[in-house]
């Protein structure tokens, strides 16, 4: 039952942001929305960690499965990933290592701002 109540909870959120990405003329995706409405609902302690904790670590390992459906996709999409197959094969490896630098700056700068705090 607590893993159906949280499984709720998560779907409720996105549920929002579904709403929210018809009636806000952004092209943002509906998943962005609900993941800034839960950081937020989190954030202010509306939403208690552990009352979403379970059901977020199951989706988080069971993710991996969920691009199945997107790599088969390509498959299918091969007759037009052929003609910018070598600028894809440069953008996607530089694109990663720019957002895993972009990240790590970030992540630096959070924990040096935490432990300034702490002193």
């Amino acid at each position: 039952m607590k893993y159906l109540k949280q499984f709720g909870i998560i779907l409720a959120v996105t549920c929002i942001g579904e709403f929210l990405k018809h009636v806000i003329p952004l092209p943002i995706p509906s998943s962005i929305y609900g993941l800034l409405i839960l950081f937020m609902l989190l954030f202010m302690k509306a939403i208690r960690l552990d009352q979403v904790k379970e059901a977020g670590e199951f989706l988080i390992e069971i993710m991996p499965l969920m691009f199945i459906p997107a790599a088969a996709g390509l498959i299918t999409s091969w007759g037009q990933i052929r003609r910018i197959l070598i600028p894809l094969c440069i953008i996607i490896p530089v694109s990663t290592c720019v957002v895993m630098l972009a990240a790590g700056k970030a992540t630096d700068f959070i924990i040096e701002k935490k432990e300034r705090h702490l002193k």
